[in-house]
């Protein structure tokens, strides 16, 4: 199959969607399938045509909500030879397109939704108001089939399951997948009480809820004084973050490390104690989860997260209520304090992680999607 890729960018440094379209384009091509990217000229993704995926990056204009706007991105498509579109949300303008033209040229098409809309400010409450009730509704409409990495999206997605339920003869539960041959055990020691938190810095990650892990620092800090919390990720909200820090007097307790490549990202999650994500709202899926849990390390989480269910049953992390301070302080000093218990989470992580997150078995029942569409 020739099959076209649509996310907003490709390949950063740090999970999410980007990273996702680069693993299945990837395991497609080992399929024998050809895979072509449209994409934004984004400045934090440029890694270009590689592994045989050819990537076409167009100039965008300016941003609405953290989409790039890509003007001739349409052209693009239409100039594309293709039997099958693989478009992206949640950020709209390309996936949107991706589904117009591919109906108006007979083509099929499927979207994979990651995560729900986001409303960072009233400005942007009013936009996605009004886009969720007509552009988004008219491509779930025309879309072939609707693909979501969250099994918990009906309780999770308070922004659009509404609008998602009426398609559901068109939904299939996918979960995102993790290269376990990169994310891997190392023959490196633990640090001892490290905490590591990933995430991009931005007021659109400001759900990954990294204030509440440093209000849960400041407290776990009275009983456990060592503790260390690395944060890896840049972001215009970094200097907010190294602030409050200040204000919680915790500043010798965190790191601020910046961006990281995948070969330093790895060696992080193996050396970290926990990997923590205390997600607040909207969160899809947590690729990262997928990582650190791929390198042994125990985890604590959210209930929103899409992996909450995974942890819980394989027992290879604990899940915290969202915005509940005192049970994420009581998770990580459990896990802290107890080695035994989180030597065995992260080898029940790994195992987990083998037997159903492996993305050669996902790109394969993403195929399967493809043929039964084009069928």
């Amino acid at each position: 199959m020739k099959i076209l890729q649509t996310p907003v960018r490709f390949f950063t440094a740090i999970g999410g969607v980007e990273n996702h379209v680069y693993y299945l384009s990837e395991e497609l091509i080992k399929l024998g399938h050809s895979v072509k990217i449209i994409c934004a000229d984004d400045p934090s993704s440029k890694i270009n045509n590689v592994f045989g995926i050819e990537v076409k990056r167009l100039k965008s204009w300016f941003k609405i909500t953290n989409t790039n706007i890509t003007p001739w991105l349409p052209i693009e498509i239409l100039k594309s030879k293709y039997d099958i579109v693989h478009t992206h949300m949640p950020t709209p303008w390309t996936s949107d397109w991706s589904i117009f033209l591919s109906k108006l040229m007979g083509k099929k098409s499927v979207i994979t939704i990651h995560n729900d809309m986001d409303k960072t400010s009233f400005l942007s409450k009013i936009i996605t108001e009004v886009y969720l009730h007509t552009v988004f509704l008219l491509s779930l409409s025309l879309v072939d089939k609707i693909i979501i990495v969250n099994e918990e999206w009906e309780k999770s997605f308070s922004n659009t399951s509404g609008i998602l339920k009426r398609f559901k003869d068109k939904i299939i539960f996918l979960p995102n997948g993790v290269d376990t041959n990169i994310f891997k055990p190392l023959d490196i020691p633990r640090e001892k009480n490290t905490v590591l938190f990933v995430s991009i810095l931005d007021r659109h990650h400001k759900f990954k809820g990294l204030n509440y892990l440093l209000e849960a620092i400041k407290l776990i800090k009275k009983t456990i004084p060592d503790i260390k919390l690395i944060i890896i990720g840049e972001g215009e909200l970094k200097i907010k973050y190294k602030n409050l820090s200040k204000e919680l007097e915790i500043s010798e307790n965190v790191k601020f490390l910046g961006e990281k490549n995948q070969k330093e990202l790895v060696s992080y999650y193996n050396k970290a104690s926990i990997f923590i994500l205390p997600s607040i709202e909207i969160e899809g899926f947590g690729i990262v989860l997928l990582e650190a849990l791929a390198c042994k390390t125990p985890i604590v989480a959210t209930d929103i997260v899409g992996l909450s269910n995974g942890i819980t049953k394989s027992k290879s992390g604990l899940i915290v209520k969202k915005r509940d301070k005192k049970s994420l302080v009581n998770a990580i000093e459990y896990i802290l304090e107890n080695k035994v218990i989180a030597k065995n989470m992260g080898e029940n992580g790994r195992r987990l992680v083998e037997s159903k997150y492996d993305w050669k078995s996902i790109s394969e029942q993403v195929v399967s999607i493809y043929q039964g569409v084009i069928s």
